[in-house]
C-alpha cells in the first residue's frame, strides 16, 4: 500500500511539474505576444504614415479591405480616410491615392519620386523579376528605352502598323461572317484579333484562327487572366516581400502548368529566331533584341540578356493582348446596350469612309462622336482601376506626410476616371463627357486609363489604333443585335472579380 501510495504521490507531483511548465511556456507566450503587439503599435506612430484603418497584427487591414472587390473597398475608405490613406498588407504598409488630382501630383508633379515599381509576386512568378513591366533601377531604363524605340521602328502610331491592323481587321470580319447570323460570344475571336497583332510585331508572323497551337495560347493566357483577378490572385498579386511569398505556394490547380506552357511557346520562338538570324535583317521584335544582345556580349553589366528578352517578350505578349481585348469586348457591349449610340457612329461611318475603303486612322479626326465613345468606353472599362503598383525611390513627404523609400503605392485610376470633379454622372456611360456643346471632340484631363507619368503604358498608341480600327471596321459592315433586350443587358463588370472583366454576353451581326 505504501509503494502505491508513494507511486500515486509522484505521479501527482509529475503532473503538477508538467502543468507548471506548460503554464510557464503559455505565460512566456502571452508576454511575447503583448511585447510585440506594443513594439508593433509603437513602431507604427513612429513612421508617421498617412491615416488609416487600424491594423492588426499579422493580419494588417485585411478585415477592411475585399479580396474579392479590392478597388470598391478603397474607394469606400477613401470617404472616411480622404485622398491619401495607408492600409497594411500583413504588416507592410501601402499608400493609396484617390482623386484626379490627387494622382496627378504623385504620378506627374513629383513623377520621379514615384516611378518605382512595387515588388510583385506574380511577376516573380512569370519572369523571374526581368523584363520591362515589373522591374527598376537601370534595367527598367535601358528596356523601356529599347523596347519604345523598337515598337516605334515597327511603326506603333504610323502608316505601316496601320496596314497591318487592317489586314488583321479583315481576318477578323471573316471570322465574325462565318457566325452566319447565329448568336455568338465574340470574346474568342477579338482576343484572336488582338493577339495576332501583337504576335505580328514581337514575334514576325501571324496565326490562322484555327491554328491549334495559337488557340491554346490564347486560352491559357485567358485563364491567366481570369486566377489574376479571383481572390487567389490579388491576394498574390499583393505578396510584396520574401517573408509573404508563401500566400504564392497554394495557387489554384494547373497555374504553374498554365506558366510553363506559356513558358515553352516563348522559348520554342526565341529558339527558332536564334537559329534563322540574320542581324542585317531583322523581322521583329525578337531580332533586334537579338542585335542589342550580341553588342553588348562584352558588356558585364548588360540588361540585354535571355532573362531580360524573355521577360520582355512576356511583358509585351500579355500587355498587348489582354487589356485591349477587353476593352473591344466592353465596347460591342456598350453598343448592344445603347443602339441610339451605335446609331450616330453609323452616320459618321457612313459620312466620312463610305462602304468603299477601309476605316483609316486619320479619319478619326473627322469622327468626333466616334472618337468620344471610344474615350467613354475606355473610362467606363477601367480595366485598371488599381493601376499597377508603384513604389517611391526615394524618401519623401507628399501632401504633409513622410512616406519612406521603397513604400507600395496604389494609384487609384478608377478614381480619376470617375472623378465627380472632372465628369458629369460620372458612374452612367455617356460619350457626351467628351463632346462640346457643338459636338466637336473635347480633351478631358482625368481621362487616364493608360496611367500617367513615367510609367504610363508603352502599347497606348498601338490599343488606340486597334480599338479605333476594329469597331470602325465592324460597324462599318454590320448592325449589332443583342439576344436580350437592350433594358435587360447588364454592363457592371463580372462580381467578384475586382473590377476588372465584363460580363459574357451573346450578340449577332445583321450585314448594313
Amino acid at each position: 500500500m505504501l509503494k502505491i501510495g508513494t507511486l500515486d504521490a509522484g505521479m501527482r507531483l509529475q503532473a503538477t511539474m508538467e502543468l507548471g511548465v506548460s503554464g510557464t511556456l503559455l505565460l512566456v507566450a502571452l508576454i511575447s505576444l503583448i511585447l510585440y503587439f506594443f513594439t508593433w503599435r509603437r513602431n507604427l506612430k513612429n513612421k508617421k504614415l498617412p491615416p488609416g484603418p487600424p491594423p492588426l497584427p499579422l493580419l494588417g487591414t485585411m478585415l477592411h479591405v475585399s479580396t474579392k472587390e479590392m478597388p470598391q473597398s478603397l474607394m469606400k475608405l477613401s470617404e472616411t480616410y480622404g485622398p491619401v490613406f495607408t492600409i497594411y498588407l500583413a504588416h507592410l504598409p501601402a499608400v493609396v491615392l484617390v482623386g484626379h488630382d490627387c494622382v496627378k501630383e504623385a504620378l506627374v508633379d513629383n513623377g520621379n519620386m514615384f516611378s518605382g515599381r512595387g515588388h510583385f509576386e506574380m511577376s516573380n512568378i512569370l519572369t523571374n523579376d526581368c523584363g520591362v513591366a515589373f522591374t527598376n533601377g537601370e534595367r527598367w531604363k535601358q528596356l523601356r528605352r529599347f523596347t519604345l524605340a523598337t515598337l516605334r521602328n515597327f511603326g506603333m502610331g504610323k502608316k505601316s502598323i496601320e496596314e497591318r491592323l487592317q489586314e488583321e481587321a479583315r481576318y477578323l470580319m471573316e471570322e465574325i461572317e462565318k457566325t452566319g447570323g447565329t448568336s455568338f460570344d465574340p470574346t474568342h475571336m477579338l482576343t484572336l484579333a488582338v493577339s495576332n497583332v501583337i504576335c505580328s510585331i514581337v514575334f514576325g508572323e501571324r496565326f490562322d484562327y484555327e491554328d491549334v497551337k495559337f488557340k491554346t495560347l490564347v486560352s491559357l493566357l485567358k485563364e491567366m487572366v481570369l486566377l489574376m483577378s479571383s481572390t487567389w490572385g490579388m491576394v498574390t498579386s499583393q505578396c510584396l516581400s520574401q517573408d509573404l511569398q508563401h500566400c504564392s505556394r497554394t495557387p489554384p490547380k494547373d497555374i504553374f502548368t498554365h506558366i510553363e506552357k506559356l513558358k515553352v511557346f516563348v522559348f520554342e520562338s526565341l529558339k527558332s529566331h536564334k537559329a534563322t538570324f540574320d542581324p542585317n535583317c531583322p523581322r521583329d521584335f525578337i531580332d533586334f533584341f537579338l542585335i542589342k544582345m550580341e553588342e553588348e556580349k562584352n558588356n558585364p553589366k548588360t540588361e540585354f540578356h535571355s532573362d531580360n528578352l524573355f521577360g520582355t517578350v512576356m511583358d509585351l505578349f500579355f500587355a498587348g493582348t489582354d487589356t485591349t481585348s477587353t476593352v473591344l469586348r466592353y465596347g460591342l457591349l456598350y453598343l448592344l446596350k445603347y443602339p441610339e449610340v451605335e446609331g450616330k457612329i453609323h452616320e459618321e461611318i457612313d459620312g466620312v469612309i463610305g462602304q468603299n475603303r477601309c476605316p483609316s486612322v486619320e479619319d478619326r479626326v473627322q469622327m468626333p462622336y466616334t472618337d468620344a465613345f471610344i474615350h467613354e468606353t475606355l473610362r467606363c472599362a477601367d480595366i485598371t482601376p488599381m493601376g499597377v503598383i508603384r513604389s517611391t525611390v526615394e524618401e519623401t513627404t507628399f501632401r504633409g506626410y513622410h512616406l519612406p523609400k521603397d513604400i507600395i503605392i496604389f494609384p487609384m485610376l478608377t478614381s480619376a476616371l470617375k472623378d465627380h470633379k472632372w465628369f458629369k454622372n460620372p458612374e452612367k456611360f455617356d460619350p457626351t463627357n467628351f463632346l462640346n456643346d457643338d459636338g466637336s471632340f473635347r480633351k478631358n484631363e482625368a481621362f487616364v486609363p493608360f496611367s500617367l507619368g513615367k510609367r504610363s503604358c508603352i502599347g497606348e498608341s498601338l490599343a488606340r489604333m486597334e480599338i479605333f480600327l476594329y469597331l470602325t471596321t465592324i460597324l462599318q459592315r454590320y448592325n449589332l443585335k443583342s439576344v436580350l433586350d437592350p433594358e435587360d443587358i447588364e454592363i457592371t463588370p463580372e462580381p467578384n472579380k475586382n473590377g476588372m472583366l465584363p460580363r459574357t454576353y451573346q450578340m449577332y451581326v445583321i450585314p448594313r
